[in-house]
Order: structure tokens, then sequence, then C-alpha cells
């Protein structure tokens, strides 16, 4: 009962960041868009905004991501302080509205975590279910965020709690339903307005070598977070720290605009051009791909709030459709955009997060039918993951972002 409590509150704060951002966000953006100085401008007032709200109303307590979670739960005295509710609820909106290049997704995950701290701590259940408590906060809101209860039950489970016994089973399955009745009610829709056709097994091994690349964009994107917010932490000067990663974001948003903010808007309308034939420069898709990463981690640097999530799905669904098109056009292949957008966001994903069943079942979620791209998606994620981690030990990714955030 105290899990589906629990729920209930993760799924109300979870649904009212992801309709405030993506609301507030769609207004700015179109702003912007006959205004092109505020490209450059908005980023440093959400970065600022961010600084100051730390400095003054959070008193410089720093928002450290998932590891937060992992330290509480490692360490059973150590607790999520509440202030992170508001906190990252704050960052996480005004760092995406204002064109920071990443998503409210860590944001949300640790703020639903900090929520069913809240509930261990105030003694409404035994102390032994910290972890199962926690849990059900995340599933709540990973399954908001994407319309997916299984999603969230699977990245709890695998990502967050990292073991599986009955008590957690219990706890995440009863957070799962108060999530998919809620999730009914609001009448959530996929993010991605495209319905899946058809796949060949004549394209499998297109599929695996798409995973590889997939394995090595996300490789490039964690080493770009660690080494940049290491850069950052390096200046003493804040004005200086915070304005400099602020305006490099800024410029690049005022010569790719599809990178403000998660940039979901920018790879629908991608992915609708690819799957009608419309011209897509591939110089354009290439240059995306690296800028992408480049630029989330700017944001983070700076001081702005999120994680690799957005930016991982983002940029695997853009190399997905770059691959797809070089294929088809310099070796006359048939592959088909939208399966391949899929399979590039399963592989990007597994590989960042570590998770491949909660990244299946989240591609497949995707779009109305996705599960008619089950077996593409189970290859890419899998092979993507194993790939990833044979170049990039799990825990480098971790310790790197502690390290940063401690200096």
């Amino acid at each position: 009962m105290i899990s589906m409590l629990t729920a209930l509150m993760c799924c109300v704060l979870a649904f009212a960041l992801k309709w405030s951002t993506e609301a507030a966000q769609h207004r700015l953006y179109n702003f912007a868009h006959h205004h092109l100085i505020w490209f450059i401008v908005f980023p440093t007032c959400g970065i600022t905004a961010i600084y100051f709200l730390r400095k003054y109303l959070f008193q410089n307590r720093k928002n450290k991501g998932i590891t937060e979670i992992y330290k509480t739960l490692d360490q059973r005295k150590d607790h999520l302080p509440f202030f992170k509710i508001p906190s990252h609820f704050l960052n996480g909106f005004l760092t995406v509205i204002f064109g920071g290049s990443t998503g409210i997704e860590v944001s949300t995950v640790v703020a639903t975590a900090t929520i069913g701290n809240e509930t261990y701590k105030r003694d409404f259940s035994a102390k032994i279910y910290k972890r199962e408590l926690i849990s059900a906060g995340v599933v709540a809101g990973v399954a908001v965020l994407f319309g997916s209860p299984i999603a969230g039950w699977l990245f709890a489970l695998e990502v967050i709690a990292r073991k599986v016994n009955k008590a957690l089973l219990l706890s995440c399955s009863a957070a799962a339903l108060v999530s998919w009745i809620f999730i009914l009610s609001i009448d959530s829709k996929p993010l991605l307005p495209f319905q899946v056709n058809d796949w060949s097994w004549k394209a499998l091994p297109f599929f695996v070598l798409l995973s590889l690349f997939g394995a090595l964009i996300s490789v490039y994107f964690t080493v770009l977070v660690i080494r940049i917010k290491e850069f950052f932490a390096r200046i003493p000067n804040n004005f200086i720290r915070v304005n400099l990663g602020a305006l490099l974001v800024g410029a690049a948003i005022l010569c790719f605009p599809f990178l403000y903010g998660d940039s979901y808007h920018g790879m629908i309308e991608v992915i609708g051009k690819a799957i009608d034939h419309e011209p897509v420069s591939l110089a354009v898709l290439g240059l995306l791909l690296l800028m992408k990463p480049l630029v989330a981690a700017l944001t983070l640097g700076a001081g702005g709030d999120g994680g690799v999530f957005a930016p991982s799905i983002v940029v695997g669904a853009i190399l997905g459709v770059f691959f797809a098109l070089i294929c088809n056009q310099f070796f006359h292949t048939e592959l088909i955009p939208l399966n391949f957008a899929l399979a590039g966001v399963a592989a990007t994903l597994s590989s960042a997060i570590s998770a491949p069943f909660t990244t299946l079942v989240l591609v497949c979620g995707l779009v109305p039918n996705g599960y008619a791209l089950f077996i593409p998606v189970f290859v890419s994620s899998f092979v993507a993951q194993r790939i990833a981690r044979f170049i990039l030990p799990y825990n480098v990714y971790t310790y790197g972002m502690d390290k940063a955030s401690a200096k």
C-alpha cells in the first residue's frame, strides 16, 4: 500500500514536470526561432538561474544524478535529502526549456527516488524496505515519462535496485499497476507518431553492424561527459564557468536549432523526412551525431541538470537514419529508415544505461506497434551493450561523474 501511495505521488510529479517542460520548451523555441539571438541568450538565462537557485535557495548543495541513489542504497543511514525534489524539478525544467541540450529523465528519476526515500524515512514501513520504496518511486517516474509501466518496472529493477527479491517484485509491481491506471487516465501517446510496417531477416546483419556504431557513439558520449565535467570543475571562477558553457551551448544551437532542449522535436522531423523520402543532408546528420553529445556534455559541465537518457535516444535515432540512408544511397540496399532509427535508439540507450531489457521494452513503446521490431531491437540492445561494456567498463561512467562533481 505504501508503494502504491508513493507511486501515485511520483506519477503526479513526473506528469507535472513532463507537461510543463514540453509546453514551455515549445513556446520558447518558437519565439527564438523568429528572433535568432535568443538561441544564444536562453541557455545563459537557464544555467545562470540554476546557479543562483543552487547557491541561495539550495545552499550550494549539488546534484550528482543517479549516483546519489546508488550511494543512499549502498549506505542505509545515508538518505536523499528532501531538497532534491524541488531542486531536480526546477533545475531540470529550467535546463531544458531554455535550450540546455539534455532531458528531464534523470531529474525525474532522482526526484521520484527521493519521494520513495521520504516515505521510508517517515516510518510508514519496516526499516528493511528502503530499496523497495525508492524503486517504487522510480517505476512511476519512468512509466509516466515514456507511457510504459513495464519499462519503468524493468528500469527500477535493472538499473536502480540491481537485484531481485520477492519484496522488490511486489513493491515495483504495485507501483507499475498504479502507473498504468494513471497513464490510462491522462491518455498518454507514444513519443514517435509513426507506424512500423515490416522488416526483413536479410537486414539482420545491418542491425548488428549498426549496434557496433551505436556502442561507439555511446562511449564517445560518456567520455565527453566525464572530460568536459572535469574541465569545467577546474575553472575556479563561477561566472566564467557558467557563462562559458552557456555561450558555447547557445552558439551551437544558433548553428543547429535541432540541438535545442531535448531535441525530440528535431528527431521526429528528421525521421518523418526520411520516411517520406524528402531530401535529408547526410553531412548535417553526420554533424548532429557529433554535436548532440558534445552540446549535452557542455550543458551538464556548465551546471545544467540532466543526464544521458534523452541525448542517447536522439543520437541513436539520428544514427539509425544516417546509417540507413548511407547504405541505401551508396550500397543500393532497401533499408527502412524508421526501423533503423528505432534500432539505433536501442543500441545507444542500452550502451549508455547498461540496461538491455529496459531498453528493449522502452524502444518498442516509442511507436504504437513497436513490438513488430522486437527481434531487431533485441539484437541491437544486447549486442551494443556488450560491445560498450567491453570498451568502457560499467563503473567508469559512475566513477567519472562522481569525481567531476566532487571537484
